[in-house]
Order: structure tokens, then C-alpha cells, then sequence
């Protein structure tokens, strides 16, 4: 009970101190308050991009595998091609992945860019060559028109499906279906538009795409080979199965180094690992800054030691332990600091829900719980030497002390 009345007592006299400087104990903490902040903001603006990145991947569909040019390689967090990506794939082999025992569909695309002009409006999008089973297989929805079909394909048709980012960019009241548009100076007609599937995050728009018949894109990108070809299994527990039928097919026309095999969730994995790598790279960029507040609650204690030397050696004569001296200056780091780290907490994610509002952003618990328990690190680890200085003084020099 006299330990607790005298820790209660320190504390009070510590509290006292830093009401007394007001304007002081404010500035010191702003440190705190900036590094904490930007913690949590930059931490919240990478697990915002992580969440955007799996809800878009999973909008694709579990059963989905991915064949890319080239060897790609992994490690490190990322991945990174071995050889040049040149693709040598061809309708053929769509059709030899087509007709696989565990394969539904099998389809490929060429992707290339655009600028789409109506009227006085324009805009430019990322532009995809496709068959009609594509947007079936990616899960993109029709909202108003129809889909691509194989008439349009046969017949070279100048016809364009757009996603909701162009549509509302280029037909920003009226409705699209049936107008005609100009890509890269070349008349289409627009037969659809895409429902919604969201965006906002920092990687690519998915709503920011037009789709054109694959035989039409072959004319306008001057491309035959496809860029990608996209493979959906009958179910998830097939996927892997699938994959080893898809490289046994495609190494009886491809060497190994000419394309990569990658199922849904290998792919989604190791993106999550390289924006994980990115996202602690953010947060201890951030971090530093938590160092210079610590350093500057440091140099404001030892500014404190040196003014109250007198009250310090007044104290020391009628009886205050080192011991006492030096709680109460450690109190005095540990409160600003954790003052700045409340504030910072309560700013960060007021600034994460503002920009979640133009990008996706997502505060979470552990980067809270660390920039809270950093803050707090910082008012003991920078509290201790003003601490230790104070409770070392010698009353009779102290009392001295001009």
C-alpha cells in the first residue's frame, strides 16, 4: 500500500510538471504523434492494396489458371521473369487445353491499350482482344447489351464491349449501347457494358478495359499470338491436376522456358508476399520518424534536468530518493509518448477512413497494437538517460545551481 501511495504521488508530481509547460509537453509530442500517424497510414494503405489485390482475384473465379510467356521465376517475396517474355503461344493450343479431360473451358486473349474518343470526350484504356468464353470465365457481368459472340469474331465485326471506368467517362448520362466510338481512330460499335467489379486501389483499374473480337485485335494490335491463355478446371480440388495435364500438353510443341503455369491461388500468394514485403518496408520507413520524436522527447527531458536542477537538489535534500527522481522523469517521457501515440492512433485512422474514401485502405489491429507498443518503447528507452542524469545529481552542487 506505501509503494502504491508513493508510485501514486511520483506520478502526480510528474503530471504536474508537464501541466506547467504546457506549449512544451505539446511540441514534444508532436514527433510522436507524426511517426504514429504515418505507421498506421502507410501500414493501412498497404493492407488496403493487399485486400483489393485477393477480392479482385477471387471476382475471377477459384477454378482459374493462368498460362504466361516465359519462365517465371519465384523468391524473395515476388516474382521475376528468367527469359524474355516473347509469347509463342497460338489458337492451337487453346484448343489442345480445351479438349482436356479436367479442363471446362480453355480461352486466350491479346492485350494491348487504346484511346477511346465520343464526340468531345475521351479516354484511354487498357484494350483486350478476347473470345466470348472470356468474360464468362473471369466473372465479368454484362450490365446492359450482350456479350461478344463467335459471329462477330468470324466476321472481323468492329464491335466493343466496355467496362464501367470508360462508360462513364465517355457517356457520362447517356446510355452507351448501340453509339459509336472511336478506338485508336477507327470506328466501333458499342454493344455492352460491363457491371461494376470495383476499384480504387493502387494496382490496375479492372473496370479500366474494352473488349474487342480476337480477331479484330489481331488487325488493329498487329499481333497473332495471344499474350495469355486463361484455363478454368472443372473444380478447385481438380486445379492442380489440371496444371500438370496443361504443362504435359503444351511441352509436346514448347520448350520449359517458354511459358509459366500458374493456378489462382499460387499466383494471389505470391503477389500477397511481395505486398506484405512492401507494406513492413512502409511501416518502418514510418518508424523512423518515431526515432526523431524519440529523440526529441530525449533533448526537451534533458532541457527539463538542466532548468530543474535546483528543485531537483531541494528535493534530494529533504529526503527524494534516486529512485523517486528518477520514476518521476521516466514518468514524464513515458506520458508524452504515450500521449503522442493515443493522438497518433486516433489521426492515422481518421486519415486512413478519409483516403479510403479515393483508395482502399484497411487499418489493422497488429499495426495499431505496434505503433502503440513502439511509442510507449520510445518514452522509456529516451526517458531513461534525462532520468538517470537527474536522479545522479548531487543535492549540495544542485542546490547551487544558478
Amino acid at each position: 500500500m506505501k509503494l502504491d501511495m508513493e508510485f501514486y504521488e511520483v506520478f502526480k508530481l510528474a503530471i504536474i510538471a508537464l501541466k506547467t509547460n504546457k506549449s512544451r509537453s505539446i511540441l514534444t509530442t508532436l514527433g510522436i504523434i507524426i511517426g504514429v500517424a504515418s505507421v498506421i497510414l502507410l501500414v493501412s494503405i498497404g493492407s488496403g492494396l493487399q485486400a483489393f489485390v485477393t477480392k479482385q482475384f477471387e471476382s475471377l473465379g477459384s477454378n482459374s489458371i493462368y498460362v504466361m510467356p516465359g519462365k517465371v521465376e519465384f523468391g524473395g517475396g515476388g516474382m521475376s521473369s528468367a527469359v524474355l517474355n516473347i509469347s509463342k503461344f497460338n489458337l492451337t493450343d487453346v484448343g489442345n487445353l480445351d479438349r482436356l479431360p479436367t479442363v471446362k473451358n480453355a480461352t486466350a486473349a491479346i492485350a494491348g491499350s487504346g484511346v477511346l474518343n465520343y464526340k468531345e470526350k475521351s479516354t484511354i484504356s487498357e484494350v483486350a482482344g478476347i473470345f466470348p468464353e472470356y468474360l464468362q470465365m473471369t466473372n465479368f457481368k454484362i450490365l446492359k447489351g450482350r456479350n461478344l459472340n463467335k459471329t462477330d469474331d468470324a466476321k472481323l465485326a468492329k464491335v466493343i464491349v466496355l467496362g464501367s471506368k470508360p462508360a462513364e467517362e465517355l457517356f457520362p448520362q447517356t446510355d452507351p449501347v448501340g453509339k459509336k466510338i472511336n478506338l485508336n481512330g477507327i470506328q466501333y460499335s458499342v454493344i455492352g457494358i460491363l457491371e461494376k467489379k470495383g476499384s480504387g486501389g493502387l494496382g490496375a483499374n479492372i473496370d479500366n478495359h474494352a473488349f474487342i473480337p480476337y480477331s479484330t485485335s489481331t488487325r488493329l494490335f498487329n499481333k497473332d499470338n495471344p499474350y495469355m491463355l486463361f484455363v478454368e478446371a472443372f473444380s478447385q480440388e481438380g486445379v492442380a491436376e489440371a496444371v500438370t495435364q496443361i504443362e504435359r500438353t503444351l511441352l509436346k510443341r514448347l520448350e520449359k522456358d517458354d511459358f509459366t503455369v500458374m493456378e489462382q491461388k499460387e499466383l494471389l500468394s505470391t503477389i500477397n508476399q511481395f505486398l506484405s514485403v512492401i507494406t513492413i518496408a512502409l511501416g518502418g520507413i514510418a518508424s523512423i520518424s518515431l526515432v526523431v520524436g524519440g529523440i526529441g522527447i530525449m533533448n526537451i527531458m534533458l532541457v527539463s534536468v538542466t532548468e530543474r536542477t535546483r528543485e531537483i537538489g531541494l528535493r534530494k535534500a529533504v529526503g527524494a530518493t534516486e529512485k523517486i527522481i528518477r520514476q518521476q522523469f521516466l514518468i514524464e517521457a513515458l506520458v508524452l509518448s504515450l500521449i503522442g501515440g493515443i493522438i497518433g492512433i486516433a489521426l492515422g485512422t481518421l486519415g486512413s477512413f478519409l483516403l479510403g474514401k479515393f483508395i482502399e485502405t484497411s487499418v489493422t489491429l497488429w499495426s495499431v497494437g505496434i505503433a502503440f507498443f513502439v511509442s510507449s518503447l520510445v518514452g522509456i528507452i529516451f526517458g531513461v538517460y534525462p532520468a538517470k542524469r537527474a536522479a545522479s545529481l548531487d543535492p549540495i552542487v544542485a542546490l547551487r545551481y544558478e
